[in-house]
């Protein structure tokens, strides 16, 4: 009887033992794969910072175009790469977790008919055969220790299992955002190189009219601008209408709508009711994913017609993060929008109205409207229209 005790006992050191934490060897040739894409990462974003720091030139912002998205084309094998080993690791612990929860159930039911036999085993035996008793009494008292210490380990390749399963799920969700960053990178350069049809001479000629465009609106928004007083006008009343396609200090048809205070400017979206209909082109395509979020707030009714088409958001911009006009400036202050039915513009509420003007130094006299609300310390500027 002792030996079966025995035998039993070192059975379930040997259970216990197999069916730790379980034990992860990656294959040499996936940890050198996953060293080397570090090391090419960390080239790139050397040659990045080095392109960054040269000529404001078109073959440089291409070079960074092609550098940028090489650098996210190895981001992305990088975190696949840790999927797939991670992947792995998942696997072999959810097998090893169906094994140490076999093994401990099997375990439960053996302990227990072998505390039962012990009891009567006890009992039964005359006094010359007590000593044979007690040792399996002990050995039992062992191999209920020893469950103790595998459910406590159990516990802990649970909770690890948990850990690397939440693990995969953010490096899935970077794995994501990288792919919708690559398609804008691409994008981003595609429509470089259709704008300035890779002509250096029209991409400074670019430069300077968005050079030209923000000095304009941070002298307009100084009250710089040469203004006259037009009328009182009321909430949704025709101030001005949309410039169709380019025109001063604009590459295309659209109405910047700044709100300030004190001359200081605001999120127009704090003011813009939501609820209307809209189409978002703020990304690197209309409808894309990429885009300026769309989140307006407040009450005001807006200063065009719906259908909304939304070209640029407030502040740190998708255009600004991944086109050239980040080369000009680094917070947009207003939203750029247009109508897919009118090129009326509207005061969003009532006050003073003034016609305006600024002339920049490439001579283009940029026309804006402004309205000094009656009910508060806030104007409204309406640029890219006509009077």
């Amino acid at each position: 009887m002792r030996q079966v005790f025995k035998k039993l006992f070192f059975l379930a050191i040997l259970l216990t033992s197999f069916w730790l934490l379980p034990t992860y060897i990656h294959a040499q040739t996936d940890e050198e794969r996953l060293r080397r894409l570090g090391e090419e990462i960390t080239q790139y974003e050397k040659e990045l910072e080095r392109l960054g720091a040269e000529a404001n030139t078109l073959s440089n912002l291409i070079a960074q175009y092609n550098t940028q998205i090489k650098l996210t084309q190895l981001k992305i094998s990088q975190t696949e790469e840790k999927i797939l080993l991670l992947g792995g690791r998942i696997e072999q612990l959810g097998d090893s977790l169906k094994a140490l929860n076999n093994a401990y159930l099997e375990r439960v039911v053996k302990t227990y008919k072998m505390s039962r036999f012990s009891e009567g085993y006890l009992l039964l035996f005359t006094l010359q055969n007590l000593d044979d008793a007690i040792n399996s009494f002990n050995y039992l008292k062992k191999l209920q220790e020893a469950d103790i210490d595998l459910l406590e380990r159990l516990e802990k390749a649970q909770n690890l299992y948990e850990q690397e399963k939440s693990g995969q799920e953010t490096l899935q969700k970077e794995l994501e955002t990288q792919k919708v960053s690559l398609s804008s990178q691409k994008n981003a350069k595609a429509s470089l190189l259709q704008q300035t049809k890779n002509d250096e001479k029209r991409y400074q000629s670019l430069l300077a009219a968005a050079r030209s465009e923000l000095e304009a609106i941070q002298a307009i928004i100084a009250g710089k601008g040469v203004e006259t007083q037009v009328r009182h006008v009321s909430e949704g009343e025709r101030v001005a209408s949309i410039i169709n396609g380019a025109s001063c200090n604009s590459s295309g048809t659209h109405l910047h709508f700044i709100v300030a205070q004190n001359r200081i400017v605001q999120n127009p979206f704090s003011y813009l009711r939501s609820g209307v209909s809209y189409e978002n082109c703020s990304g690197s395509s209309c409808g894309s994913s990429d885009g300026d979020s769309f989140s307006p707030s407040g009450s005001w009714n807006w200063p065009i017609n719906e259908q909304i088409k939304f070209s640029q958001g407030y502040g740190s911009t998708w255009a600004i993060r991944n086109s050239w006009v980040g080369r000009i400036y680094n917070f947009h202050n207003g939203i750029d929008i247009d109508s897919n039915s009118s090129k009326d513009v509207k005061s969003v509420k009532t006050g003073v109205l003034y016609r305006g003007s600024y002339v920049g130094y490439n001579g283009c006299s940029l026309r804006y409207v402004r309205v000094d609300h009656d009910d508060s310390e806030i104007d409204t500027f309406y640029l890219h229209i006509n009077y």
